[in-house]
């Protein structure tokens, strides 16, 4: 690549827990011989996602091209974070010949493709492509989708219900951001529910997409990167539900952080967890936590009641081990009542 060719950025966007970290360390294994750098956007307090992925020890993608933004919404702070993250990625004596963007499962892409017109931005990249990360399970469980004879009926009784759903927007906006659309943990699904999630993800792609199977994000990356879409210059082709406004916030979710006691079992620790999530209607809950008795620390990932867990490095000699959860949901979650069931 010569020094006045633009870099490569590939935006991977998806829903709390679909795998999109899966799916980059996936491509960071496997895509040999190319220099990577990393943009990790994280919705709350603890980086899960940036700890995993410079875990892998990859060559191709040292530690200092990893760039962690814990600020929740990348597409809202691209002057505040973004811009210099690039500005920084681009110093370096080894500029990267390819930058993967992970954003947060509650940011919106197509402000994040916008800021690729920014005069700073635009003559050193291009988007490559945005890939949309769909968790099949839970799309198949009706996570995203509004019950339509239960609004039918409800609009017959009042004129005055508005029946916005900002899960369900923020899904359809990153389906209609789409270069690619991966409908990941197809392992997970029955053929039937698969045609019935690869049929609404149909329904809400406005234009021929190509959609993937995949089960733990295993793509070849050959797949993944070079799309050569440049979507910065097809953002007309790319509406949102908030193409209308002037900027958007996250104010439809929240998250906070819980420090718990060291646990006992894994297997009584993921119930425990499973029980929160279904009582309080948790979106996700991640973080790592301390196995009394075991040198490794416990990677804990969940979406809704539905919870993974992997033992996935020891603990350093230097470092606190702590066990620390992050906790989303919708406004209004209650958190004094996850806490205490978090901590009893």
């Amino acid at each position: 690549m010569s020094a006045l060719a633009k870099i490569p950025a590939t935006i991977v966007t998806g829903f709390l827990g679909a795998g999109k970290t899966t799916l980059i360390r996936h491509i960071l294994e496997t895509a040999r011989g190319r220099r990577l750098a990393l943009i990790i956007n994280e919705f709350g307090d603890v980086g899960v996602d940036g700890d995993i992925l410079r875990a892998c020890g990859v060559e191709n993608c040292p530690e200092e091209n990893i760039v962690e933004l814990a600020n929740g919404c990348l597409c809202c702070t691209v002057a505040d974070d973004f811009a210099p993250a690039i500005e920084a990625l681009l110093a370096h004596p080894n500029r990267p010949e390819h930058i993967i963007i992970e954003t947060s499962g509650l940011a919106l892409p197509k402000p994040l493709v916008k800021a690729f017109e920014w005069p700073t931005i635009r003559p050193h990249l291009t988007v490559d492509g945005v890939i949309a990360v769909v968790d099949g399970p839970a799309v198949a469980a009706g996570r995203f989708a509004d019950d339509l004879d239960a609004i039918a009926k409800e609009r017959a009784e009042t004129l005055a219900i508005d029946h916005d759903n900002p899960l369900e927007e923020v899904f359809e906006d990153q389906l209609l951001c789409a270069d690619l659309i991966v409908l990941n943990k197809t392992d997970l699904l029955s053929a039937e529910d698969e045609a019935q999630v690869t049929e609404q993800i149909r329904a809400t792609a406005p234009r021929a997409i190509k959609l993937l199977r995949a089960s733990e994000g295993r793509l070849d990356p050959a797949i993944l990167l070079g799309l050569g879409a440049a979507a910065e210059d097809d953002l007309v082709n790319r509406p949102s539900h908030h193409d209308t406004e002037e900027g958007h916030d996250h104010d439809d979710f929240e998250s906070f952080v819980v420090e718990i006691a060291a646990a006992r079992d894994p297997a009584e620790l993921i119930e425990r967890l499973a029980r929160v999530a279904e009582a309080h209607d948790v979106l996700r809950m991640k973080g790592f936590v301390e196995i009394a008795g075991k040198p490794m620390r416990l990677l804990v990932q969940g979406v809704g009641a539905r919870f993974r867990h992997q033992f996935d490095r020891p603990w350093r000699a230097d470092e606190t081990r702590a066990s620390r959860l992050v906790v989303i949901g919708e406004k209004g979650l209650d958190r004094a009542g996850v806490t205490a069931m978090l901590t009893s």
